[in-house]
């Protein structure tokens, strides 16, 4: 078998490198399709910010003609001055069963990151820590979220042949909304609240949203400083998002937490379920996908908690109480059963600690992995 690497520098290309999985993924019924549009922004340099400070490379894998894998390579040079780490990233890998594959999409990265003077190359890792990251190793018949990844279970079997090992995991769990909320942690919040003058911002539409969007962004830059893989964003990389993301929340499902002059100290973004609505768009708002988001917006029996964030200043000051009482309280309100949080490192015991309160499975996992270049 003759297997050829081709680099991705032409438009054509760059749609088939985005391609790749909806043929790779056509007959499983647990990948979430992405948006179509939604990659060319995002690995298009005329769209996203994030190539301004990063060095891509994407390669397609050719087999007798015919696709059979694709890989991404970055050097964010904003995460190597943050963390004096010569760490490049893999991404976007996609293979076929087939190990000589993915020797060939790995070896060419890493050859590329060496040459670049890196040290390491860890992966799945994109540009930011909120796009899809790390391989699946748990829960392989589970739905993920929108954020979530998916994959054969053989993608870790061929990253640990070829040299790679754990750097970190991520865990997800499934949460069922109680029906009432326990006193202890009402009057928890409402000693939190009053302690330190705390209000929440009670917004109905996303107009009154967007003034605080830009807020949320910088206490993220904050508060997930520390994270393993966060580079600080830019302000062009806090617009990008905004725009990108903003228009698809749901008011009655994220929490603002203001101090007494209306700063945002901490915030949760939680969403109703939109994995099943973005099976059946299959990558395309138009012509029916619009049709199925909006759909799955009303009335939904599931919402993913997306993000978290409490500022650095008010942290283990009780502040989650406020995000747990506020989403739970939606969450009954709505006629919601469960909740699926979204991708947190194992080690984010702050996170973790509001799931306590609620019945609750550990279901997925998934995994960062790394090898030395030297």
């Amino acid at each position: 078998m003759s297997i050829e690497l081709k680099e991705v520098v032409s438009r054509k290309e760059l749609k088939q490198f985005i391609r790749f999985p909806f043929q790779h993924y056509q007959d499983d019924n647990y990948w979430v399709p992405p948006m179509i549009r939604g990659e060319m922004e995002t690995l298009s340099s005329g769209s996203n910010p994030a190539f301004e400070h990063c060095e891509t490379i994407m390669l397609l894998a050719l087999c007798n003609g015919k696709p059979a894998g694709r890989i991404g390579g970055i050097i964010n040079h904003r995460y190597i001055k943050q963390w004096e780490r010569k760490h490049a990233r893999f991404c976007w890998f996609e293979t076929t069963d087939d190990k000589e594959v993915s020797a060939a999409l790995l070896g060419a990265v890493e050859t590329w990151a060496r040459e670049k003077g890196m040290e390491r190359l860890v992966g799945p890792m994109g540009f930011t820590t909120f796009e899809r990251q790390g391989i699946l190793v748990k829960g392989f018949d589970e739905m993920p979220t929108i954020a979530g990844v998916h994959n054969p279970a053989y993608y870790p079997e061929h990253l640990e042949a070829l040299g790679y090992s754990k750097e970190i995991d991520y865990v997800e769990f499934e949460l069922k909304v109680p029906d009432n909320i326990p006193e202890k942690i009402i009057r928890i919040r409402d000693v939190v609240m009053e302690r330190y003058g705390l209000k929440i911002l009670r917004a109905k539409t996303i107009r009154e949203m967007l003034p605080y969007a830009d807020p949320v962004f910088r206490v993220i830059n904050e508060a997930y400083r520390p994270l393993y893989g966060f580079a600080e964003l830019t302000e062009k990389q806090i617009a990008f998002f905004v725009r990108k993301y903003f228009s698809f929340l749901k008011p009655d499902f994220t929490t603002a937490v203001l101090d007494k002059n209306d700063n945002v100290i901490g915030f949760q973004i939680s969403m109703p379920s939109l994995s099943r609505a973005m099976q059946k768009a299959g990558g395309r708002l138009y012509p029916f996908g619009w049709y199925y988001l909006m759909r799955a917006m009303k009335k939904p029996k599931k919402i993913d908690a997306m993000l978290v964030g409490v500022h650095p200043d008010y942290q283990s000051k009780g502040i989650n109480s406020v995000f747990m009482v506020d989403l739970t309280s939606a969450a009954i309100r709505n006629g919601v059963k469960y909740a699926e949080s979204n991708n947190e490192l194992e080690e984010n015991l702050k996170v973790q600690s509001i799931w306590r309160h609620f019945e609750s499975r550990q279901h997925r996992r998934s995994r960062i992995y790394g090898k030395s270049l030297q």
